[in-house]
């Protein structure tokens, strides 16, 4: 068995290849050809176990070295460098440190997305991309107008694309109602874009049984139940509900030594796209269920708004967490049985169990 670790770059890596006693066999600088990275391993002969970190472009080392019966393990960025820290950082003594973890089994992990998930997780997460930008155009020209006191006409909201005709010809120079028309412009393109590629996800998406579990659940509508489910690929992930909750960055982290015991709030270990859905999902079902709603104004006199929020989400979390482990429905919140009900349209359907 040869255990190979490989930096990773845009146009090129460094491959170091140890035998099972730690001795290095072989080290190159490659160009990022798949020709010349294939012939590296198959100069060497027998089987391979190779290691790269999670950096934004594994996918296609990842699709030809598995192509060709190379184990690849991905290994957590993070964690990594707690393992590895070392005074001279080059990319030939990482790719060795790389090689050495792997043949010792202490590689820290990273999940990899299966395949046939891949293209449309990331297009869910350039569908954020594109609303950020949307948001942001709507509050610059929002900005434009408390500058010089005017009011969106008949107290309208930008939110809703039926708004912009409205903003032709306001009290504003020449110069500012030019900024304003390209804002607009600008909000109308990625509103198509927007619905476009929501559009593009349908056929996938909405028939999937799982998809539509999560549907049933309050306060998870199309897109929440889109984003969940790609960004867990697979509940059976998780052996239990807590690992779910931290991986939605649904738990506070903590920073405990002899007798000073302190939380931290804003932990960025785990799925942020995720943390996003659920506290999206908790505010819906806040305004919608009067159950839920109750429930969160007994955690907020206790605590405050924002914790009181983070609850509602991780107890949503708990309930999506068992309808996809147990493949069962949406029945209580809590125990309590909702008193309003979801009704029967598109894009939900038939109850998957039926």
């Amino acid at each position: 068995m040869f255990y190979s670790g490989i930096d990773l770059h845009k146009n090129n890596c460094f491959i170091t290849t140890i035998n099972r006693d730690g001795t290095i066999m072989k080290q190159s600088k490659l160009p990022n050809d798949e020709h010349v990275i294939l012939n590296y391993f198959f100069s060497i002969g027998n089987i391979h176990k190779a290691v790269v970190e999670s950096t934004s472009n594994w996918y296609w080392l990842s699709d030809l070295l598995k192509n060709h019966q190379i184990d690849l393990t991905l290994a957590h960025a993070k964690y990594l460098k707690a393992i590895s820290y070392a005074k001279v950082k080059t990319d030939k003594v990482d790719s060795q440190t790389l090689a050495q973890l792997l043949r010792m089994n202490l590689i820290p992990t990273a999940h990899q997305i299966t395949p046939d998930k891949r293209g449309i997780r990331d297009t869910m997460r350039a569908r954020l991309r594109l609303v950020q930008k949307k948001t942001s155009s709507i509050v610059s020209i929002h900005r434009i107008l408390e500058k010089f006191n005017v009011p969106i006409p008949e107290n309208r909201k930008l939110q809703f694309i039926s708004t912009l005709p409205h903003l032709k010809d306001l009290p504003l120079s020449e110069e500012y109602q030019f900024q304003v028309d390209c804002f607009c412009d600008q909000i109308r393109l990625l509103h198509k874009q927007i619905k476009l590629l929501e559009k593009s996800l349908h056929p996938q998406l909405i028939p999937n049984k799982d998809i539509q579990r999560l549907l049933w659940i309050p306060g998870i509508g199309k897109i929440s139940a889109f984003t969940i489910y790609l960004e867990v690929d697979g509940i059976e992930r998780f052996p239990d509900v807590k690992n779910f909750f931290s991986y939605c960055r649904l738990v506070p982290g903590a920073s405990n030594s002899n007798q000073r015991n302190k939380h931290k709030s804003g932990n960025k270990d785990g799925n942020r796209y995720l943390k996003i859905a659920f506290t999206e999902v908790a505010v819906r079902a806040v305004q919608y269920y009067t159950e839920i709603k109750q429930f969160y104004q007994r955690k907020a006199r206790k605590t405050n708004k924002s914790i009181a929020k983070t609850i509602v989400a991780k107890e949503l979390a708990r309930i999506t967490y068992h309808v996809l482990k147990d493949q069962t429905e949406f029945n209580t919140f809590k125990g309590m049985t909702l008193s309003r009900e979801k009704t029967l349209q598109w894009p939900r359907l038939p109850s998957p169990a039926a």
